[in-house]
């Protein structure tokens, strides 16, 4: 009971700790005068992500590295299947090849990433260091777009205010990943499954929970374009930040699962939104249910 319960108050932190740090962060991207699509792949994509990253790197000083990778790639997953499916669900998702193909090849080559990098099973300080330059590279790449795209409104608050929400926001963060990894390996222990099943599927979903509340959030909004840049910003975020920082603070051993049968799984649905932006260049409702679908499917498969 206890350990539920400290899952429950991890999640809790993530959640709302998640919320506050992509509140305040947009504030004051806003006060600068960002646009919209950049605020959606790299400050709410980042800033969604941080669940992931403070509970991987915690797994991995831990000594879980089967939640360290499954919440990485079991993020990537959700994300798409889940989080976009309900997303979609809700009202279709406008998806312009012409605004999001430089991110959508780079979602598609940072997934790729992952099977040279856990090709020897483990993935090293210098694979990190790779990953974390990668990174770098598409936040600078992207923000070459602030001089040509629309400013947005006004931010709604002053910079210090949006400043305040976005410390809060982390420490809660920080507090929430602590819990959620001490909680998870407990949980994987007394129900007899691997701690790469736990952070591919509870752990993954608990630390996406941010991604669903800020995609179905802006797609009742109408905000087309922070619902779908927000997963595939989060997405590369994921593979390059997430992963790339966390091999970089300690090495992290892979399982042979992740090689074999979720990262295939990654790259089939990553190629999946690409054709579906690119040929339809918008994910309808119907395919918003077929991608829950296809989600519960995958999940399904764990208890096999």
């Amino acid at each position: 009971m206890l350990t539920a319960t400290l899952f429950v108050l991890g999640l809790l932190g993530l959640f709302f700790g998640g919320d506050w740090l992509v509140k305040g962060a947009s504030g004051i991207a806003q006060a600068f005068r960002v646009p919209p699509l950049v605020i959606g792949l790299t400050i709410v994509g980042f800033g969604t992500s941080t669940p992931e990253l403070l509970v991987s790197v915690q797994a991995a000083l831990g000594g879980v590295p089967g939640i360290a990778i499954g919440n990485v790639v079991g993020s990537n997953i959700a994300n798409i299947l889940l989080i976009l499916g309900l997303t979609a669900a809700v009202g279709s998702v406008i998806a312009r090849w012409a605004d999001l193909r430089g991110d959508v090849v780079w979602m598609l080559a940072a997934s790729a990433a992952l099977v040279p990098a856990f090709w020897d099973g483990r993935v090293s300080r210098l694979e990190g260091l790779a990953l974390t330059a990668g990174i770098l590279a598409y936040i600078g790449l992207a923000l070459r777009r602030v001089g040509s795209a629309a400013a947005p409104a006004i931010a709604p608050r002053p910079v210090w205010q949006s400043a305040l929400i976005t410390l809060v926001g982390l420490v809660v963060l920080m507090v929430g990943a602590r819990l959620l990894v001490d909680s998870a390996t407990v949980m994987a222990r007394w129900l007899g499954v691997s701690e790469a099943v736990i952070g591919l599927t509870i752990v993954a979903v608990g630390t996406s929970l941010p991604e669903l509340a800020t995609s179905v959030a802006a797609a009742l909004k109408g905000q087309r374009d922070i619902a779908l840049g927000n997963v595939i910003g989060s997405n590369i975020f994921n593979v390059l930040a997430i992963l790339g920082i966390a091999a970089l603070v300690m090495p992290i051993p892979v399982e042979a699962r992740f090689l074999s049968v979720d990262v295939p799984v990654m790259l089939a649905i990553s190629a999946a939104l690409v054709a579906l932006v690119w040929w339809r260049g918008a994910v309808s409702r119907a395919a918003g249910i077929a991608l829950c679908a296809a989600y519960a499917a995958y999940v399904a498969t764990m208890a096999d």
